[in-house]
């Protein structure tokens, strides 16, 4: 399969219990039935689940299931770095999600790399093209960005580097991502960009998550989702119906695809997908 045609792809965070991990398995195997292009899996601050990581990426990939490991310098040297993208090449892993992720306190204003950009010149020095290179995207702008022209120029940075194509932080307004993409169009970007979509499990929980992230949860979605009160049944359904139109939205008017942030659940993602009917797509 190529970016020219619909790409569905999961993204999941390393368990931290033997039975985490099981769990893990079986929501892999559920969705493996909607032959995504591939699962990720995220990695701490600092490289601080590097290990687990590491270990189910090599699994997933021995197993048959196409897996992309993200990864940042975090505290690592370029040496540790360079081995451990040396031991993924040689487990048969072609895809990395190259990222700056969280700077480790202490570090300060040292002078070792730790930006994306970085990270993607060089796996292209020392790997050359054998990794499809994802990177981050932020239609609603980097929490740190000081303006909207700045942040799409750093992405342009990242693809100037070497990368392949982007995934985006999720979002819950439609015309934010149309208008970046629009806006990276014009910046000379021309490489695929794909939403990242985020079920509501916790509304509580999404809320803190996304304050730290910069994405933004529109305030009559909240106010909506708020509304429900106690019945967690009902605000599930109206969450994963709106979640559903969302993703309607973005197939109608040409997403390349869609990347789910699945939070290591089956629910809501898979009910979603059922809604779209995204198992016929990909068939056809």
């Amino acid at each position: 399969m190529n970016d020219s045609e619909f790409r569905l792809s999961f993204e999941f965070f390393p368990p931290k219990t033997d039975e985490g991990k099981e769990k893990l398995i079986h929501v892999r195997n559920t969705f493996g039935e909607f032959s995504p292009e591939f699962y990720s899996m995220t990695y701490g601050a600092g490289g601080s689940t590097r290990t687990n990581t590491k270990d189910l990426v090599k699994k997933f990939q021995q197993e048959g299931f196409a897996s992309a490991p993200h990864l940042s310098f975090g505290g690592d040297g370029e040496e540790e770095i360079k081995a451990l993208i040396a031991e993924y090449k040689a487990a048969g892993i072609n895809r990395i999600v190259a990222l700056r992720g969280d700077i480790p306190s202490g570090m300060g204003s040292a002078s070792q790399m730790v930006y994306a950009n970085q990270l993607v010149a060089f796996i292209r020095e020392h790997f050359g093209d054998h990794f499809h290179l994802e990177v981050a995207a932020y239609p609603e702008i980097h929490p740190e960005s000081t303006n909207y022209n700045t942040d799409v120029q750093y992405l342009k940075g990242k693809f100037d580097a070497g990368a392949n194509s982007a995934i985006t932080q999720y979002f819950f307004n439609l015309d934010a991502y149309f208008f970046f993409v629009d806006q990276c169009q014009k910046a000379g970007i021309h490489q695929p960009i794909y939403p990242g979509i985020m079920p509501i499990i916790n509304i509580k929980n999404l809320i803190r998550f996304s304050k730290a992230c910069g994405a933004e949860i529109p305030r009559w979605l909240r106010k909506a989702v708020e509304a429900y009160g106690d019945d967690q049944e009902s605000m599930k359904a109206f969450a994963s119906d709106m979640v559903t139109e969302l993703c309607e939205g973005l197939i109608e008017s040409g997403a390349p695809g869609l990347h789910f942030y699945t939070m290591n659940q089956v629910e809501p993602v898979k009910t979603i997908i059922d809604n779209l009917k995204l198992a016929d797509k990909k068939a056809g």
